[in-house]
């Protein structure tokens, strides 16, 4: 037991820092992505930070077993190289009580896994969806940049802006194209624009100075108006959310079960499939982390990436095949880990056999 708590102790350590390091490197990369938003005030900063933050946690699904995998493998490649795992095998551990530590990590990974594919990956992605809406429909002036046009998420309003000293500042020549129920359309060009909340924080009101209105009807025989007015204050309401559309991402995994929808039974068996992936590829490490004494410590590192990034290469390749129809649901997404069992066996059970042949040969 002492052995045990050694060998899961000295794999967990790694498995923290790598799964540190991936997480920090794909928050980096995803908030690169949000800057260019940030900037032009499509998003503010705390829903940006909201975002980002959701983004990484679903994609711990996909993190936290290649983090698996790739601290079994550089621990146990270590041990090998120095000698170490040789000294443990001399006190009584055996390859069998090895691959069972790995066993329970792998299994207790594997549940943690199967909790953020069923439960918190259909959350994130429903939240993340709110937040897009809500961004695209809260169009605040204050926070736009010029030289671009921002269109309301129902396309009933249009705002442009010529130019502006800096976020949070009035800006100059400013163009507005708001559209009413009744099909008619208000056209606003005006010096300048700020807009400030209502005190009720309900809806706020856009300033404009020297605007030029153009009122244009839609109706047969509607008369036209233009007006210019000095001062003119326009009254926004709250913007109203519309709920997402339908995604089979952001959907409850009691929905997927009970459609029929290529889609929905694509992301139902990815769901499914994650823990085993989970589960094979800490089991994978095993084997891979074998070297001889003296080989460099990580040898085998270099192996085991190109092996999983082919895995995972085939793993999306083959959610895209069920999506598209490519492939039945059966065995659909499953022939990615059912590889990736057969490459497990191979690993586990193919040196025996060859060293077997080849006394068989010499015999």
């Amino acid at each position: 037991m002492i052995i045990s708590r050694y060998l899961l102790r000295e794999i967990v350590g790694p498995l923290a820092v790598v799964l540190s390091v991936l997480a920090v490197l794909f928050t980096s990369y995803g908030a690169a992505g949000f800057l260019s938003d940030a900037v032009n005030g499509l998003l503010p900063t705390n829903m940006i930070v909201q975002v980002i933050g959701l983004r990484t946690l679903i994609a711990l699904e996909v993190l936290i077993p290649i983090s698996l995998y790739l601290s079994v493998v550089m621990v146990l490649g270590r041990m090998y190289a120095d000698s170490e795992i040789t000294a443990l095998f001399a006190l009584g551990l055996t390859p069998a009580r090895v691959m069972g530590v790995v066993l329970g990590l792998s299994l207790c990974t594997a549940l943690a896994v199967a909790g953020l594919s069923l439960m918190v990956r259909p959350w994130a992605y429903s939240r993340a969806h709110e937040l897009a809406s809500l961004a695209a429909a809260s169009l605040n002036t204050n926070n736009m940049a010029a030289g671009t046009f921002y269109v309301g998420s129902d396309g009933n309003r249009t705002i442009f802006m010529e130019g502006r000293a800096g976020p949070a500042t009035p800006a100059r020549g400013v163009f507005v194209q708001l559209r009413d129920r009744d099909g008619g359309t208000r056209i606003i060009y005006a010096r300048s624009v700020e807009q400030t909340p209502h005190t009720d924080d309900k809806g706020s009101q856009m300033r404009l100075t020297e605007a030029h209105v153009y009122d244009i009807s839609q109706e047969s025989g509607g008369n036209d108006v233009a007006l210019n007015v000095n001062n003119l204050v326009l009254d926004l309401a709250s913007p109203r959310v519309e709920p997402p559309e339908y995604s089979a991402v952001a959907a409850s995994t009691a929905q997927l079960t009970s459609s029929h929808s290529a889609a929905d039974i694509a992301e139902l068996q990815w769901r499914l499939s994650t823990s085993w992936s989970a589960l094979l590829l800490g089991l994978l490490g095993v084997p891979l982390s074998r070297s001889r004494v003296r080989q460099h410590k990580q040898g085998r590192v270099g192996i085991a990436i190109l092996i999983y990034a082919g895995y995972y290469l085939f793993y999306e390749s083959a959610r895209t095949w069920v999506q598209n129809g490519v492939i039945p649901a059966l065995p659909g997404l499953w022939v990615a880990p059912a590889l990736l069992a057969l490459i497990l066996i191979a690993a586990l059970f193919g040196p025996q056999l060859a060293l077997r042949l080849r006394h068989r040969r010499a015999a």
